[in-house]
């Protein structure tokens, strides 16, 4: 049985690259592909567009730092970023749903793809951070 703390060299990779990513799509949040943003925050949300991509920029650059910085609490990390993950799903959804452009993502079958993408993500972040490993451990010692 793999100790959770004991990660391989391709997870410590895995969990930097995607903190790195998530940093770096904040950034983009914030600046320069904020207008690419806005193509996904569904109309339902009762906030404008703009802070609503505003504040998940903020959010993904805590996020993404944490990844990095925050090595003891990897596991809980992994389970508040797979949460995000799944939380902006709507998000994604609502633009291959509204037809919305956005990323190159410029026909529907583009934006399909894209969603077949976010469990992806989901998986990455929990195995690269040993969150489900070490759930896994607990569940298997009670």
């Amino acid at each position: 049985m793999k100790d959770s703390r004991n990660l391989s060299l391709g997870q410590h990779i895995a969990r930097i690259l995607l903190g790195l990513g998530l940093a770096f799509a904040g950034v983009g949040h914030l600046s320069w592909s904020r207008t690419e943003f806005l193509a996904q925050v569904p109309d339902w949300i009762p906030l404008s567009g703009d802070l609503v991509v505003v504040l998940s920029g903020i959010v993904e650059i805590i996020l993404g730092l944490s990844l990095l910085f925050l090595f003891r609490q990897r596991a809980i990390v992994g389970w508040v970023v797979a949460a995000f993950f799944v939380a902006v799903f709507p998000g994604n959804i609502s633009q291959w749903v509204n037809h919305r452009n956005g990323f190159g993502l410029d026909t529907d079958q583009a934006r399909l793809i894209r969603l077949l993408f976010q469990p992806l993500l989901v998986i990455w972040t929990l195995w690269s951070t040993g969150a489900w490993q070490q759930w896994r451990n607990r569940k298997q010692l009670n």
